[in-house]
């Protein structure tokens, strides 16, 4: 039995002794009795809902996954979304994988035999793939099982299609770049990306770092002087391949990949795999493919790995880049991972007692990264003198560091990478 709690229905009259609505108590039941729970929540905005709905929203998050909707007909399509996913994972209900199916109206001639042959070029050179038989296009693709009589499968049009959008319209890359750390307007700039999965994954990974801060080394070790970005640029791949390669394609949705001032934001349609949770993901764990088909071709070209291993390498990276670690949640139909560009997460920050001041200048420091007394002074509409207490403040918390001894070339560059850990580092 399925047990679907309609949040947007929460009712608080008619409480218990305990001060439980009678749509909590429903919940409870169904927890206590091992039914399968469905949480269907309206809208995005939980801080204007009344203390109790808010309270048994936050309550049902920590339990199951909650969907969002906005009106009857997106609670209809995520309900039918919900209950098919459901009766797939019963066994009650048998589809054939989206990436094994065939393309609807695919011939091999959509077929770009060209790409074919560059991947198994750049697979061999990986040390990935050694053929033993025929190296035609066609051959190539029976070998990675991604034709089905006769006809090429979801998979293999969405890696080597001529036009893939033509079959998908979903299966593209959106990236936004915003100044603030907030999503609202204006928008900075924003650029779709369509075409094969090869393709929209590098262009995306260059969107990114293409918004970050660089920093060039010397040539004493090669006669290239190598670049390293705020990022270190294998999170920010892997973040973005997983996004693609682990998605639900047959969600209506695209993945979204949002630069902000202090994080990098991927969004992407679809849930973790039964028996997987978001912690998990910060552990060994193994590989759970959800486009199989789509993710073996990655790992030829050395996309991905195929030993569980991504988001524990994309920790690592971090912390040696003295970053915070990556962030993993779910937000209703999309699973989120969230890259840090500075160290003062929201966790940090709760910890570090900034004033109403303090607090206002953050954004503008994330921003521009640096600031003079006077600018401050401008920002937050106060006196030099509290500015001077309030700067020297931030500068002891190690948010500020301070650049000249005195007169007015002396100003505050924003301090982006410290460790986050227990407790601050200083």
């Amino acid at each position: 039995m399925i047990f679907i709690w309609r949040s947007w229905a929460t009712n608080t009259a008619g409480k218990n002794a305990e001060g439980k609505s009678p749509t909590e108590l429903e919940f409870d039941h169904a927890t206590s009795t091992h039914r399968e729970r469905l949480v269907f929540v309206k809208g995005d905005d939980d801080k204007s809902r009344a203390p109790e709905k808010a309270s048994l929203v936050s309550k049902a998050g920590h339990q199951v996954t909650r969907r969002r909707f906005a009106d009857i007909p997106s609670l209809i399509r995520e309900v039918y979304a919900s209950l098919v996913e459901t009766l797939e994972t019963r066994g009650v209900l048998l589809i054939k994988p989206f990436d094994d199916s065939i393309c609807n109206g695919a011939t091999l001639q959509d077929i770009d035999n060209e790409q074919v042959t560059a991947f198994v070029e750049t697979a061999e050179s990986k040390g990935r793939l050694a053929l033993k038989g025929s190296r035609a296009p066609k051959a190539v693709l029976q070998n990675f099982n991604l034709i089905r009589d006769g006809k090429p499968t979801n998979a293999a049009m969405l890696l080597f299609g001529k036009n893939p959008h033509r079959f998908f319209n979903n299966a593209q890359i959106h990236c936004l770049h915003f100044h603030g750390t907030e999503k609202q307007k204006p928008i900075a700039s924003q650029q779709p990306y369509e075409g094969r999965l090869f393709e929209v994954i590098d262009q995306a990974v260059e969107f990114v770092l293409g918004k970050l801060d660089r920093s060039v080394g010397t040539r004493s070790k090669s006669t290239r002087a190598p670049v390293e970005f705020e990022i270190p640029r294998p999170v920010i791949t892997e973040a973005i391949v997983n996004a693609v390669a682990h998605r639900n394609y047959r969600h209506n949705g695209f993945v979204q990949v949002i630069v902000f001032a202090n994080r990098i934001e991927v969004w992407n349609p679809g849930e973790l795999p039964p028996g997987l949770t978001a912690e998990q993901l910060r552990e060994p764990h193994g590989p759970i493919p959800r486009n199989p088909l789509i993710a073996e071709p990655l790992f030829r070209v050395k996309y991905v790995e195929k030993a569980g291993t991504g988001t524990t390498d994309m920790i690592a990276e971090c912390r040696a880049a003295r970053l915070p670690e990556p962030d993993f949640r779910q937000s209703g139909p999309y699973f989120v991972t969230t890259v840090w560009r500075d160290w003062l997460t929201a966790e940090v920050m709760a910890g570090l007692k900034l004033n109403d001041r303090q607090l206002k200048v953050l954004p503008f420091l994330k921003t521009n990264h640096h600031i003079s007394n006077p600018e401050y002074q401008t920002v937050t509409g106060t006196t030099k003198k509290t500015a001077t207490r309030d700067l020297l403040d931030l500068k002891k918390k190690g948010i500020v560091e301070q650049q000249g001894i005195r007169g007015p070339g002396v100003h505050y560059i924003f301090s982006g990478k410290r460790v986050r850990t227990g407790t601050m580092e200083t």
